[in-house]
């Protein structure tokens, strides 16, 4: 399998992992992949009294770190920009919204939520 089959692969699962493990926890799976010309949001939820945007980050380990470091400030902007145009397209104006990152880390079986990983600089 080449690199970039295994990496679509291992991304897809991890969103699978994410998705079962918010509705266990009670979130409410709006839509997968939302994507736009800017870029992509992995999952939109709604849970814990918020609107939340998640960006999934699949590891087979942390041997190199923690997958949330890969949601650097220009990743966080994209993902802030393409969460106002979904805000905007479907009228989400009055809701409270957060952004969150999962990792999920494939040989230990491991998942980690981090809640509120970063603000968006947009005001909506």
């Amino acid at each position: 399998m080449s690199s970039a089959i295994s990496n679509i692969f291992k991304g897809k699962t991890g969103e699978d992992i994410a998705c079962n493990y918010l509705k266990k926890a009670g979130f409410e799976i709006i839509e997968r992949n939302f994507k736009t010309e800017i870029g992509e949001i992995d999952v939109i939820c709604a849970g814990e009294g918020y609107l939340v945007f998640v960006e999934v980050k699949s590891r087979l380990d942390d041997k190199f770190g923690n997958a949330a470091e890969a949601v650097n400030a220009d990743k966080q902007r994209k993902i802030s920009q393409v969460a106002a145009q979904f805000i905007a397209k479907y009228r989400k104006y009055s809701h409270q919204m957060r952004f969150d990152v999962i990792e999920v880390y494939m040989r230990d079986k491991k998942l980690n939520h981090i809640r509120n990983a970063f603000d968006s600089y947009l005001r909506y």
